[in-house]
């Protein structure tokens, strides 16, 4: 016989008062449907309106909801970061809280997530969302896709299903959560997508906007460099840094010369100093990269747990 999966779902929710009890009576309807061992982990990040009175009046009705309550808005990777802290179930499950997520879906994800792939992504091929939404998010995942290799659709979508291994080896802090199946498959994990139905928005409004977009696109490049330079930051600033100098050293070069065939360098000054820069610089980014390497050479031991099938 064969044992039966406890699925932890977690869902952040900021101001989404009118959205908790409906959302709450379709997972039940779902989870008790198919019959999953389960519990339901609401994380309220910040709400001003009486979205966590909500979530206290549906944990009466059911033993199996929890309520985690940061002290104030700290964003979507805190509050993910904080239900993967206490989830307990062997499978993962997150979702919006604003009922644009079919919880229908989730056995559709279970189900993926059982054919041996470590997190499967949801993509909402046909989204219901204003274009200030779709259209910076169609950029993003374009440009994570070009530079990361990756090839998912919709990296943003809350809906996704993790084993329990995943989420223990993540540490999302700022935007992250965005790029969540980047760092994943960057840890050798196994990541699949699965189209999903998207609903339109009843109650509550969008907390998406064009200032999201830019500190997306910073933290994209932060992605770009955890992936590529995380465990050796020296070939980043190395390769930096001797462009740097290798331009100061021609600049010199040039100099030189002039001074030899010329016996002068009028007018030749500002190029002097702009050379003597290049190679201040090229030598700091130097040695930055060489104090990078030797910090993770004698930093603690990383486990290999997480790389081990």
């Amino acid at each position: 016989m064969a044992t039966v999966q406890k699925i932890s779902i977690i869902i952040p929710v900021k101001n989404e008062e009118k959205n908790i009890k409906p959302l709450f009576e379709q997972l039940i309807a779902v989870l008790k449907k198919n019959k999953y061992l389960y519990e339901i982990i609401f994380v309220d990040d910040g709400s001003l309106d009486k979205t966590v009175e909500k979530i206290r009046l549906v944990k009466k009705l059911d033993r199996k909801v929890k309520l985690i309550q940061l002290r104030a808005n700290f964003g979507k990777s805190v509050a993910l970061q904080s239900g993967f802290d206490k989830a307990t179930g062997e499978i993962i499950i997150t979702m919006d809280g604003d009922l644009q997520d079919n919880p229908n879906e989730i056995s559709r994800f279970v189900k993926k997530l059982n054919k041996g792939y470590d997190l499967v992504v949801g993509w909402k091929k046909k989204r219901h969302d204003p274009i200030s939404k779709t259209l910076p998010s169609k950029v993003i995942n374009f440009l994570v896709r070009f530079l990361t290799g990756v090839k998912i659709h919709d990296m943003n979508c809350g809906f996704k299903a993790y084993k329990k291994r995943v989420v223990e080896n993540l540490n999302l802090y700022g935007d992250l959560y965005r790029f969540i199946p980047v760092l994943v498959d960057r840890d050798g994990y196994k990541i699949t997508e699965i189209p999903v139905k998207h609903r339109k928005r009843i109650y509550g409004e969008s907390k998406y906007g064009w200032k999201r977009f830019v500190s997306g696109f910073l933290d994209l490049l932060t992605v770009f460099f955890l992936i590529r330079f995380l465990r050796r930051p020296g070939h980043f600033f190395g390769t930096i840094g001797i462009v740097f100098t290798a331009i100061g050293f021609l600049v010199g070069l040039y100099i030189t010369y002039l001074r030899v065939t010329t016996g002068g360098i009028a007018y030749r000054y500002p190029l002097l100093f702009f050379g003597v820069l290049m190679i201040i610089l090229g030598i700091q980014f130097l040695l930055t990269g060489l104090l990078s390497e030797l910090i993770i050479f004698f930093q603690k031991k990383e486990s290999t747990k997480k790389y081990i099938k």
